[in-house]
């Protein structure tokens, strides 16, 4: 998954989550931006492994200092909404991620132009370039504003 962020160590770039493959390094990356996109329904996982990933990439995300994610979950084919988007919907509402994720915002309530569309770009103005996405709505993608790493210790 690519992501805007650099070694510490080398300078080259590297993805987020894991060492960098020039160097070897394990160090924190340092980043270009505070707002990532992550596709979490890329290789087709299963619910439970899109639970656990989540999971790990919220503590990693908010270990470098990332304070939006732009989770693309994808909407299904069946026309209701699949598996994978039910399932972190779930789990957001249940607070299962509450120790990391101070707010979410479901992609089908975030249309272009409505006040919720203004009001998470006036909070997190990183968000401009993705939200541009959501013309009525997205559904297959929601926005998680992160705790900060003091309080999630």
């Amino acid at each position: 998954m690519p992501y805007t962020a650099q070694c510490p160590d080398c300078g080259n770039a590297r993805a987020l989550f894991n060492h960098c493959p020039h160097c070897g390094s394990e160090h924190l990356p340092i980043l270009d931006s505070d707002t990532v996109e992550i596709n979490i329904k890329q290789d087709g996982p299963y619910v439970e492994e899109v639970l656990e990933r989540l999971t790990d990439y919220l503590r990693k995300s908010i270990e470098v200092g990332i304070k939006v994610i732009v989770l693309i979950h994808g909407y299904g084919s069946s026309g209701e909404g699949g598996r994978i988007k039910w399932a972190i919907h779930n789990a957001l509402e249940n607070n299962r991620y509450s120790d990391r994720v101070d707010e979410y915002y479901f992609g089908e309530n975030v249309a272009y132009g409505s006040d919720a569309y203004h009001a998470l770009l006036k909070r997190r103005p990183s968000l401009k370039r993705y939200l541009k996405r959501f013309k009525e709505g997205n559904s297959g993608m929601t926005v998680l504003l992160l705790v900060s790493q003091s309080r999630s210790a």
